[in-house]
């Protein structure tokens, strides 16, 4: 008996993932469109990293005074992205917000995007992706726990294998007309939260951890790392969700994006207060170790455009903040649209390159390098993100049909769990 359930088992799982690989290969006109032009962009992008992985970073505008640049300020951006999930799950199965756990799958799908989109930053920024072997179990050596790198590492993968897992627990066993029992996968959910929060406090660590970087050494970057991700995700969630609520079956709630507003309102809040932290303890004290803010608010080393950005930031991210805070603005669908996309921005430029590249300058010896990124580099990292979107997207396509759409096991399966 037991058997033939472990065959059924399998034959369920074979038909769960067949059945989720044939609807990403079904959709209309305005669905392929969006795919082959992001499949477009991968492969026009996979053209300039063939160079890159040719001739190495030479063709990129790094050198030896700044090594980070376009592919780790957006690596820290995404990672960023990845951790906003927990916005969804701390509400939805700690507080018991219902209706938050309706969009669970979806902001589990984001996270895995991000996650996988991060990993392509650090590996493109590797200059050859074979160098990479060097961090593989067995093959190289990780150097754990004595190097902070490789805890990020560690934390990454686990955070993309946990998401994993919840993804495919809950659509593997609606897709067999189950209801997924809470007190089954609540441990895996307290772990994501755990990652969630440990991923970007990791990355944090890594920056202010480079004895020879003072731009990077405060004990407050890893709080601020987790403020403005949680903002800029919220802010990605509201978009993403009501583009999906218009293109799909999935149905959006005002209470929904109420709640997630409201969080980005507070998030943003701490955001910016720490950064204000951050500019007057820079400002006040004038001192060696105050050297690369003062550059990078002054222009003093011939970045103009990264001077630029970060005031472009600063004033969009004080005006979303401004539009949030009344409540009848933020209810304002165009208004809190607009506030979106400015917090969006805002933190992009900032936890960017914004972050990254001043902290290289000046150098342990005084030099005042400069940097900009090559046609390569920004042709590798708009493909990158073209591949987070492909990826979000099937997810995404998959995880509606499933909960709204009907795509279910012909044969249901008899539920004797209850939801908890």
């Amino acid at each position: 008996m037991s058997k033939e359930k472990n065959s059924t088992k399998n034959h369920n799982k074979v038909e769960f993932i067949l059945a989720s690989l044939i609807h990403c290969f079904k959709g209309g006109w305005l669905y392929w469109g969006w795919m082959l032009s992001l499949i477009a962009i991968v492969v026009y992008g996979a053209m300039a990293y063939g160079q890159q992985a040719r001739y190495g970073l030479s063709v990129t505008g790094l050198s030896d005074q700044i090594t980070w640049g376009l592919y780790i300020g957006n690596f820290t951006f995404f990672v960023g992205v990845a951790a906003a999930a927990v916005i969804l799950v701390i509400p939805a199965y700690l507080l018991h917000r219902n209706q938050m756990r309706r969009v669970t799958i979806l902001g589990e799908s984001l996270a895995v995007a991000a996650v996988i989109v991060a990993m392509l930053f650090v590996t493109a920024d590797l200059g050859q992706p074979l160098r990479f072997w060097h961090a593989l179990p067995l093959l190289g050596k990780l150097n754990f726990p004595t190097s902070i790198l490789a805890w990020d590492i560690v934390v990454l993968a686990l955070y993309l294998l946990v998401n994993l897992i919840i993804l495919w627990y809950l659509l593997y066993n609606k897709f067999c007309h189950k209801s997924p029992v809470v007190k089954r996968y609540f441990p895996v959910i307290v772990v994501a939260i755990i990652l969630g929060l440990s991923i970007h406090t990791v990355t944090a660590f890594m920056l202010s951890g480079n004895p020879s970087r003072p731009f990077w050494h405060t004990a407050i970057l890893a709080p601020r790392f987790i403020a403005s991700a949680f903002a800029a995700g919220a802010a990605l969630m509201i978009i993403l969700f009501q583009i999906l609520h218009i293109t799909s079956k999935f149905r959006l709630s005002k209470g929904l994006i109420r709640e997630i507003a409201l969080i980005m309102v507070f998030a943003q809040f701490f955001s910016l207060f720490l950064l204000g932290a951050e500019i007057y303890t820079a400002f006040y004290h004038n001192t060696a170790h105050d050297v690369s803010a003062h550059l990078l608010f002054t222009s003093n080393i011939g970045h103009d455009n990264l001077t630029l950005s970060i005031y472009l930031a600063i004033a969009a991210g004080l005006s979303a903040f401004s539009i949030l805070m009344v409540r009848r603005f933020r209810e304002n669908v165009s208004l809190l649209n607009i506030a979106s996309i400015l917090i969006f921005f805002a933190v992009w430029s900032e936890k960017g390159l914004g972050l990254v590249i001043p902290g290289f300058v000046p150098t342990p010896l005084g030099e005042m390098a400069q940097y900009t990124p090559s046609t390569i580099e920004i042709k590798v990292a708009i493909a990158i993100w073209a591949v987070g979107a492909i990826i979000f997207t099937l997810l995404a396509k998959v995880a509606i049909a499933i909960e709204f759409g009907g795509l279910r096991l012909k044969r249901p399966v008899e539920n004797t769990d209850t939801e908890i």
